[in-house]
């Protein structure tokens, strides 16, 4: 007991003598934070808790899965690719990190190689309709009960739109009322979640009662964003995105304590648009030629992490233990006064001391790659966003739900755990969900991990080395080694 105290004593002292030394352009802004802090702390207000009662998963028929394959023969028939850049999609394949048994739209199957609303109607009501009806179904909840529904779809808006067609599909009242979210990019499921719990305890203030429930519901649309044009910065969204779809269902019912599955802890919305840089490292553009797709450019790894590296710094004094932000201080401070700015700008929290689960986004391989370098994440802390990337693909603003039902399917989750689901979206955004499980996970019945969650984590299998018309050569062992789940 003698010696931890004196340990105690010794680093607080340390830290003291490192503080007084640093130059008042560096001391202020931590001081200004550990006031903020101590602020947030004391002045906190407990907020009335909203719960997520349950949430499904679309699982497309097994006939809509598509290999490598598969998209060397769509390719080669619809005659809108030149050999070199079916070679280079060919290659982006490879290197993705996807596997064989993700799922493509419809009109891949169709046999007529044209993208046409009627696929991407079709695509939307198969995702839609099936998650909201085993939803709902598990869940013990009426549609006329669902006071508000919040659909999110970035690049597919109808007329009527999709929440319309969800409301007249399920018969919801006339006073539900409705949200439709576009353009949000990958973010749009934990947006939604954050939408949903604000509406929810906005109407609890406004008018009383007991509670209701919100429905959000998160897909995106690739029918009619399918790229057939010559341009590679957008032809790699037709290699790394596929279908899916999620459904969540949140209530401030506390009755259904009980039967909820986690409480929202907070949430966290951060905007960085206002740089060049971010705003346009993912658009949706036309070619040369007036083909439209979504361009993904060469910054985007690189905003990414600055995006990230603002929205820890504002998450963190509201998620991490005290001792760890003392250790975050300390370590800067050292690294200030030994004279290296810059090692003190990359030093980052651990974040593994604030959650026990994380779902980041996993946009894609070099997105995880980059969360990883720079939160100082192991192998075994981002194996649930490879082995939905590999299993699902980019699924856009439902990937963060695929990746909560792959911790649930390994049952890892034990009651009291705190579970960070974090994504990114065009703008260039970023948002967080912190949840608290208030019970041990087990898999769902409608789960899409049941039948194959066992095989993960493993080794992806290694890419063809058959070449086909002066195709690219096999990949070297530095790129299988690279392309291995942990």
């Amino acid at each position: 007991m003698a010696t931890t105290t004196t340990m105690s004593s010794s680093m607080a002292a340390s830290l003291v003598t490192s503080l007084r030394s640093l130059p008042a352009h560096a001391l202020v802004p931590l001081v200004a934070s550990a006031l903020l802090f101590v602020a947030a702390v004391v002045l906190r207000r407990r907020r009335r808790p909203v719960y997520l009662l349950n949430y499904s998963c679309h699982l497309p028929d097994v006939d809509r899965k598509v290999n490598l394959e598969v998209c060397e023969y769509f390719g080669q028939r619809c005659r809108h690719y030149s050999d070199d850049t079916a070679d280079f999609m060919r290659l982006i394949y490879r290197k993705s990190g996807l596997g064989q048994e993700t799922y493509a739209p419809p009109f891949i199957f169709s046999g007529e190689f044209q993208k046409t609303q009627a696929f991407a109607v079709q695509e939307a009501e198969e995702g839609l309709f099936a998650t909201v009806a085993h939803l709902l179904a598990k869940s013990d909840v009426r549609p006329r009960d669902v006071g508000f529904l919040v659909v999110a779809c970035s690049m597919f808006s109808p007329a009527p739109s999709l929440a319309s067609m969800i409301v007249r599909r399920f018969g919801m009242p006339p006073e539900t009322r409705t949200y439709s979210l576009a353009g949000m990019g990958c973010s749009a499921g934990t947006v939604g979640i954050d939408m949903a719990a604000r509406a929810l305890r906005v109407s609890r203030r406004r008018g009383g009662g007991k509670g209701g429930y919100a429905l959000v519901v998160v897909t995106e649309n690739m029918s009619l964003n399918w790229y057939f044009g010559e341009n590679k910065h957008m032809l790699v969204t037709n290699c790394i995105f596929r279908v899916g779809s999620a459904a969540a269902l949140v209530t401030d019912v506390a009755a259904r304590r009980g039967d909820a599955k986690y409480e929202l802890v907070r949430t966290l919305r951060t905007h960085h648009g206002g740089d060049d840089a971010a705003y346009n490292a993912a658009v949706q553009m036309e070619d040369e030629e007036g083909n439209v797709g979504v361009a993904l450019t060469k910054d985007l790894v690189r905003v990414a992490g600055a995006g990230l590296r603002q929205h820890i710094a504002t998450l963190a004094p509201h998620v991490l233990p005290v001792s760890e932000l003392l250790r975050y201080v300390w370590r800067v401070a050292r690294a200030y006064v030994a004279g290296n700015p810059k090692a003190a700008a990359a030093i980052v929290p651990d974040f593994q001391r604030a959650f026990e689960h994380m779902c980041i986004h996993s946009g894609g391989k070099a997105v995880i790659d980059a969360v990883a370098k720079l939160m100082a994440f192991g192998p075994q802390v981002v194996e649930p966003a490879r082995a939905t990337l590999h299993r699902f693909g980019n699924t856009s603003s439902s990937l963060v739900f695929y990746e909560l039902a792959y911790f649930e399917a390994k049952r890892r989750v034990r009651a009291g755990d705190r579970l960070w689901m974090l994504a990114f979206g065009t703008g260039f955004k970023a948002c967080s969900n912190v949840w608290r499980a208030l019970r041990d996970s087990a898999p769902d019945a409608d789960n899409p991990w049941n039948a194959c969650a066992h095989r993960y984590p493993a080794a992806l299998p290694p890419p063809s080395t058959r070449r086909s018309g002066g195709g690219a050569p096999a990949m070297d062992a530095a790129h299988l080694k690279s392309d291995k789940l942990p």
